[in-house]
Parts: structure tokens; sequence; C-alpha cells
């Protein structure tokens, strides 16, 4: 398959799996998910999304060769900047965490609450569309190289994965807020784009600049990281200790890290 294929498979599948998630809007009577079931969805992309952050963004940044300082220095200042960059959005962007029935961000009366809710969620895509960018940009840059673009191909399996369940913990409480499905679908479908948007910048950011491969993909990681530890764990283990969201995590962190150890 040649070089260019493998990005051009793997960003609009990240998409294509939100905009499936949000379709549940229409087959779902409920305007909500319920408690047990969004943890577990939660959880599940909660584990694809760390599980991913070491084993395809962290671990070939620490193997990486950087002459000038250790990698692991390079790594740790990356993933510090990755969630620095990460905690000024959510302190700047006015948005509403639906579960946590809380907003975060710049006070405005100006914007609905729809909006805020949609805004979370397209806070929580940026670093997932920037890390397979990133990942392609980087075997793109490496001359093609095959096991980094199977690697890169996979990372984008794993987030489309997960993005169909978080498809629909989007869509669903902006069915409830707004009462019409169709809304919530194009809400839920729209969240996506950021994520390709992202991926394309991140892609052409690591193929121009020379040497910025293990910054790049510890900043990526350092993203993922700060949205996993700030928002979803404490969602999936919020409401009682019945271990739904755990267990969902640590089968998403298995899948992800099986699907990095696939080589062919």
């Amino acid at each position: 398959m040649p070089e260019y294929a493998y990005p051009l498979i793997g960003i609009p599948l990240i998409f294509i799996c939100t905009t499936l998630g949000a379709l549940f809007v229409f087959f779902i009577r409920n305007k909500e998910i319920s408690p047990r079931l969004s943890k577990i969805f939660t959880g599940f992309a909660a584990g694809v999304m760390f599980s991913a952050s070491f084993f395809s963004l962290i671990k070939p940044a620490l193997e990486s060769e950087v002459t000038y300082m250790p990698s692991w220095v390079v790594v740790a200042i990356s993933i510090a900047l990755g969630a620095l960059f990460l905690w000024g959005i959510d302190k700047l962007v006015p948005h509403f965490h639906s579960a946590e029935k809380q907003e975060e961000g710049l006070p405005t009366r100006t914007m609905s609450k729809t909006s805020k809710m949609f805004l979370a969620v397209t806070i929580h895509n940026v670093p997932e569309g920037l890390s397979v960018g990133i990942a392609f940009g980087v075997a793109l840059s490496q001359g093609g190289n095959p096991a980094l673009l199977m690697g890169a191909l996979l990372l984008a399996i794993g987030i489309g994965i997960q993005n169909i369940p978080e498809g629909a913990v989007v869509s669903l409480p902006i069915k409830g807020e707004t009462g019409s499905s169709s809304k919530a679908f194009i809400f839920g479908m729209l969240s996506g784009i950021v994520e390709p948007i992202a991926a394309v910048i991140g892609l052409f950011l690591a193929m121009q600049i020379q040497g910025i491969m293990p910054w790049a993909l510890a900043f990526a990681a350092g993203c993922m990281i700060y949205v996993v530890a700030e928002e979803m764990i404490p969602e999936m283990t919020s409401e009682g200790h019945d271990h739904f969201g755990v267990w969902s995590f640590i089968i998403g962190f298995i899948i992800m890290l099986a699907l990095d150890c696939i080589h062919f």
C-alpha cells in the first residue's frame, strides 16, 4: 500500500467513527445514557487513550535518538507542555460537563448550554486528532517507515474504536437538552470534525520541522493524559464503587495494547 494511503485511511476514520456513534440518538429512546453505561463507555475510551499515550506515543519518543539531552528529559518536558496546553484551553474556553453538571472556562452568558456541552467534547477531541496526525507525520518524515506507518494506522483504529461510544456519550445529553435527535446528531458529528483538522495540522508540523519527533509525540501524549486524568477517570469512578468503569478501562487498555503489538 502506498505510504500516503495510510493517513488517507486513518485520518478520516476517526471522524467517521464519531459520526457512527452520534447516530445512536436515532435508536436510543432515552434522552441521556444511564450512569452505568456512561461509566462503561468513558472507562473504555480512557483505557484506549491512556494505552495509546504510552505505547504509541511515549515509547517511540523515548526510543528516538536525541543528541542534545537525554530522551527522557525531552519526553518529560513535552508531556508537561501538552498537559499545560490542555489546562490553558480548559481555563479559557467556556464549556459544560454534562456528567458533573459543571461549567468551566471564562464565564459568559452569550453561549447556550448546548454550545458549551459541544465545546467540552471538542476540547477533548483535539489531542486525539493531534496524536494521530503527529504519528503519521513522523512516519512519513522518516521515509515512510512501514512499521511506523502501521503503528500510526493502528493508533487511528484504536482512537476510532473509542470514538464510537464517545459519539453517543456526546449526542445523547444534547438530545436531552434540545429535545431534537437531528440537532443532537449534527452537534455530535460536528464535535468530531476537530479531530481530522487537528490531525492534518499535526501531520504537517511533524513532517516539516526536523527533530520535532520526540517532542511532538510526547506533547500529544501529555494532552491525552491530561484529558484522561482530569475528566475521564473522575467520571468513570463517580457515584459508587461498582467498578464497571474500572473494568472497561482495563479492557480498553488491553485492546489498544494488542493493536499496538500487531506486526504485519
